[in-house]
């Protein structure tokens, strides 16, 4: 049996990020794309419950980038058994949450594997709905916020994280979804040899896909956070401190 794992190319937030002449997206020429985060714990968790249960993890994204083959040769060589580009015209294409559940969603549905594990959320989406809405598509149980999975009499179970340190254990009846907030370790590393070797060896699976019908929402405008410089270090003994708070929640006639 399989697990799928969904992964996606994002712009690297650590870097700086340029904003193209039509203001309306990034400089594509300039952004660096990195596996998204929480994508990268998917893969982790899939690859963990395959190591205890025997499953062959899938790995399967869009190529809206280009960047893809990157994240999709790194997933093999870390364990994953099959690699699948979805291809097709998307330059200059964001795809929202629902067009890329309506790519996905038939891929899924032919792939028939028993968890399907996504990343909670991507930076580059309006609502990390992905999980939910794939399951929509497909009539299937999910969770998302998930920390922790393990299969047990046939069953998934799978921990959701709530708020105030609260957890919550969840029984779901496969083929189910997940959105994974944070595999059970850290995602292991491999090193570059490895995926260079991978590269030489093993090959990426291409399905062409229809964009998709689904309406995306319009980006009018992209701007940079306008610096400022308000903050101001406080110093001296409690009491001044307290004081200089005071006078300036009062300057701002917040007292």
């Amino acid at each position: 049996m399989t697990i799928a794992v969904i992964l996606e190319q994002v712009p690297d937030v650590v870097e700086e990020l340029a904003i193209a002449p039509s203001g309306n997206e990034l400089d594509r020429d300039t952004v660096t794309y990195v596996l998204n985060e929480y994508d990268d714990h998917a893969l982790e968790e899939a690859l963990l419950l395959a190591e205890a249960s025997g499953d062959e993890v899938i790995a399967v994204g869009i190529d809206t980038t280009g960047e893809l083959d990157q994240a999709l040769y790194t997933a093999l060589a870390k364990g994953a058994k099959r690699a699948i580009k979805l291809v097709g015209d998307f330059e200059e294409t964001w795809l929202s949450t629902r067009a890329t559940a309506e790519i996905l969603a038939p891929i899924l549905r032919d792939l028939a594997p028993r968890l399907v594990l996504t990343g909670v959320q991507a930076p580059d989406d309006l609502d990390g709905q992905l999980a939910p809405t794939l399951a929509a598509r497909l009539g299937w149980p999910h969770a998302s916020v998930v920390i922790g999975t393990e299969f047990s009499d046939g069953r998934l179970r799978a921990r959701k994280e709530l708020w105030g340190g609260m957890t919550l254990l969840l029984e779901l009846e496969p083929p189910a979804i997940l959105g994974i907030q944070a595999a059970r370790q850290a995602p292991r590393y491999v090193p570059v040899s490895r995926v260079r070797q991978v590269m030489r060896e093993a090959t990426i699976e291409e399905i062409e896909v229809e964009l998709p019908t689904q309406p995306s929402v319009a980006v009018e405008r992209l701007r940079l956070p306008e610096e400022a410089s308000q903050a101001e270090l406080l110093t001296g003994s409690a009491a001044e401190i307290a004081e200089r708070m005071i006078e300036l929640l009062r300057a701002r006639g917040l007292l």
